[in-house]
């Protein structure tokens, strides 16, 4: 199991006195808090500083030096306001993008689809990128690993290339992308890949405040869900079976079980005293596997669909639940993948889903909110 943090876009700005720096520093302080050794990678998606001065490039990186956990930042088009990622990359850059990773078993691919272009949201990944892309999910592939990719915005929102791109992530056995820009929250399932849009820290409209996503990828099940900054913790995410929302292989027995199955979730938080689920009206207690994880088997479950719902206890009295709907195969069923069509596009946005930190109406500058 691979599991990740990303943060929102910052748009980190003097104009509003460095308010969204201050959440920034919060927000690590509670990863810092919870999350040491729990997670394997952060994401910091794009439109990181505002208007792309050296002075709020240098600032979040001042911040984000004390993340105590391994961060790695993409640009977005605010970052290259200044008509190049030289700021972005003396303060922020990782190493020279694109560049991939292997953790966990998964191969992370961390794209730009900022420079390819003009400035503003002309997003293009560019031929030689496009390739690069081609060539590590081929290895991926071979080798036997899921790929992970993060970029700033969905391949739809590309001014060219999108669907060689989509079908690209598709084709190469892609599990999961996150993304910024959109500055709302928001899941995609295209049938293929899940998509996560992560809200901005810096320009909030929808409701729930500032905080960030955690996911994770189990086999081949993904989970995501948003942790608002004032929710105490612990914080509880089931990574299998998937939900019927994020199931993109109706043959994959993690994600449409068949009679009887494990349950795992991944418990985030320092202060974890036990963990406990609910299937139907069945209480299952779940043992600590280690590394955060807590697992059982669900014993035996009748074809449909049903709730599940695993909550995590703090010694101090904290709960938090996670709750999913998990459709349980006939024995010996076999259903086929449907068609895909408009492969990475928002119409396949899942909807509201309050419990995972999304309320939807898509309010951001990208689509029904203020114009930033």
């Amino acid at each position: 199991m691979i599991s990740w943090l990303q943060f929102g876009d910052l748009h980190a700005c003097e104009q509003d006195d460095w308010a969204s720096l201050e959440l920034f520093r919060q927000l690590v302080a509670s990863a810092n808090a919870n999350l040491v050794g729990q997670v394997d990678v952060a994401v910091l998606p794009g439109d990181n500083a505002n208007h792309a001065t050296e002075e709020q490039f240098s600032k979040i990186a001042e911040i984000a030096r004390t993340l105590r956990l391994p961060l790695h930042a993409l640009p977005g088009d605010h970052d290259f306001e200044a008509g190049s990622l030289d700021g972005f990359a003396r303060h922020l850059g990782q190493e020279p993008l694109p560049y991939a990773l292997t953790l966990a078993g998964a191969r992370l691919l961390f794209l730009d689809i900022v420079s390819a272009g003009s400035g503003g949201p002309d997003f293009r990944l560019g031929a030689s990128q496009t390739r690069w892309l081609k060539r590590e999910l081929n290895a991926a592939q071979d080798s036997g690993q899921s790929a992970i990719t993060f970029m700033h915005a969905y391949p739809g929102d590309l001014r060219a290339g999108a669907d060689e791109v989509a079908s690209i992530l598709a084709a190469g056995g892609v599990r999961f992308v996150g993304t910024g820009h959109t500055h709302y929250n928001e899941l995609l399932n295209d049938g293929r890949v899940i998509y996560a849009a992560t809200r901005s820290t810096g320009e909030i409209e929808e409701p729930g405040g500032p905080g960030f996503s955690l996911g994770a990828l189990d086999g081949d099940a993904v989970s995501w869900r948003f942790k608002a900054l004032d929710a105490p913790w612990p914080f509880t995410l089931i990574t299998a079976p998937a939900d019927v929302r994020l199931m993109t292989d109706p043959q994959s027995r993690t994600q449409v079980p068949e009679a009887e199955f494990p349950i795992r979730a991944k418990v985030f938080g320092a202060d974890v005293a036990a963990v406990s689920a609910r299937l139907g009206t069945r209480e299952i207690a779940l043992a600590d596997a280690g590394g955060g994880v807590w697992s059982a088997s669900s014993g035996a479950v009748e074809p449909g669909l049903h709730t599940l719902a695993v909550t995590a206890r703090s010694s101090a009295g904290n709960e938090d639940t996670d709750r999913i709907d998990v459709l349980v195969r006939p024995p010996r069923e076999r259903p086929r993948r449907s068609e895909t069509f408009a492969l990475g596009r928002d119409l396949h946005s899942v909807g509201p889903w309050p419990a995972r930190g999304i309320p939807g109406g898509q309010l951001g500058p990208n689509k029904n909110g203020l114009k930033w």
